[in-house]
């Protein structure tokens, strides 16, 4: 009876709960590591050679030292703290543990990466043939240079050194392709869903100047997503080469032409000149009919010549306008391209975006302002020497003046 109740107070103590609790543990399977997992362990001590982690199995973990150190050999853990490590060797009781993956973790990640399609960051190294060299998960991989970018590559040097997002196209045993294209393209369908949504034509956007071509320049308008500004919408001014107006790198805002979406992608046409005002609501002072202005020839055509007057503001000159004293089969017997002249504005009419020009009325009107110029200096010479003859010569002298002051200052209005 005695060893009875003494036997029932035993399984109350404390020595019984632990006595079940080792049964317990014991009767569980013992977890085990192995090269190449990743393990989140807590730090247990630093030391100055290495530090001491727990892996969560009955055997600690060691990391070197100075693999969880800073630039200037401080230890950036301490005690507590909760790092992800890697195995990188097991050998009885010794559990060796490290930040870096191993091989095993590069290649499981490789194929986990082109397995799920997920994007992987990746070094570009240098330029080769056809391509780029790519250090990925410490690998080294190959993108075709088709694949580096949307837009065309003139210089590829310019991406050597960077760091990118890729996706891995194709693994082949130990060599694998990658691509940043579709990346790009990806975050261009996210770009393009959303500008559509919440733009319209008509909207001002502001970029950056890209590339420029013979028809134009391409604008960023937002990440992976280029409109284009037509040679024509550069300037309200003729423009020869986009390189005149714009250049790479340049911040500008533009406003939406068209929205056009095409099998591929959203095609999105841009100008520059519609978002700074069309000069013919805004006629400069000078330009008036009948006044003589000056203004550089942009084209010479068959059937005269084009002269512009203000930037975007062009007059045409008829060969039967060019000159007073010969007749003009062409108009570059008279003036060349990029020359300066002086042209008379005979008609000017905002409606239709129209002004029409004459070099010999210009001549006309600079000849009879020189001669006006001329009699008012004889005249006025005359009177003060008293020698302006009889009044009815004088009368025809004024008359004569007057003449030419009315059609100079006609000319002027």
């Amino acid at each position: 009876m005695v060893f009875k109740r003494l036997h029932n107070d035993d399984e109350d103590s404390p020595s019984s709960d632990f006595e079940s609790l080792l049964q317990e543990s014991l009767s569980k399977p013992e977890r085990k590591v192995s090269v190449g997992d990743k393990i989140k362990a807590e730090v247990l001590s630093v030391g100055k050679d290495r530090v001491v982690v727990s892996t969560g199995t009955r055997f600690d973990g060691m990391v070197p030292a100075n693999l969880l150190q800073d630039e200037k050999g401080l230890a950036t853990v301490k005690t507590g703290d909760s790092v992800e490590l890697y195995v990188t060797y097991v050998k009885g009781s010794e559990v060796l543990m490290s930040p870096n993956p191993t091989t095993q973790n590069l290649a499981d990640g490789i194929q986990e990466a082109f397995a799920s399609g997920m994007s992987v960051e990746g070094r570009v190294e240098a330029v080769n043939k056809g391509g780029f060299e790519v250090t990925i998960f410490g690998k080294s991989a190959f993108c075709p240079i088709s694949q580096m970018d949307i837009k065309r590559i003139d210089t590829p040097e310019d991406y050597v050194g960077k760091k990118f997002e890729f996706k891995i196209s194709q693994l082949t045993g130990r060599n694998f392709v990658v691509s940043r294209r579709k990346v790009l393209e990806e975050g261009q369908g996210v770009a393009l869903a959303t500008f559509a949504d919440q733009r319209k034509v008509g909207d001002v956007v502001t970029g950056t100047v890209t590339r420029l071509e013979p028809f134009g320049a391409f604008v960023e308008i937002s990440p992976g997503l280029e409109g284009l500004v037509h040679v024509s919408e550069l300037s309200w001014a003729r423009v020869n080469d986009p390189k005149e107006v714009v250049s790479p790198g340049q911040v500008v805002t533009a406003k939406i032409v068209r929205l056009e979406q095409g099998e591929r992608r959203l095609k999105i046409s841009l100008s520059l000149k519609q978002d700074s005002g069309d000069p013919w609501n805004n006629l400069p002072a000078q330009i008036q009919s009948g006044r003589v202005v000056t203004g550089k020839v942009t084209r010479c055509m068959p059937f005269g010549a084009f002269v512009e007057l203000h930037p975007g503001l062009e007059g045409l000159i008829p060969l039967s306008e060019m000159s007073s004293t010969k007749r003009v089969a062409r108009a570059d017997e008279v003036v060349k391209e990029g020359e300066e002249v002086a042209v008379l504005i005979k008609e000017l009419n905002p409606g239709s975006k129209r002004i029409s020009l004459s070099i010999k009325d210009a001549q006309s009107a600079a000849a009879s302002a020189s001669e006006s110029e001329d009699i008012k200096h004889y005249a006025a010479t005359q009177a003060a020497r008293g020698t302006g003859g009889s009044g009815g010569s004088l009368g025809t002298l004024a008359e004569k003046m007057q003449a030419a002051l009315a059609k100079k200052q006609k000319s002027e209005k």
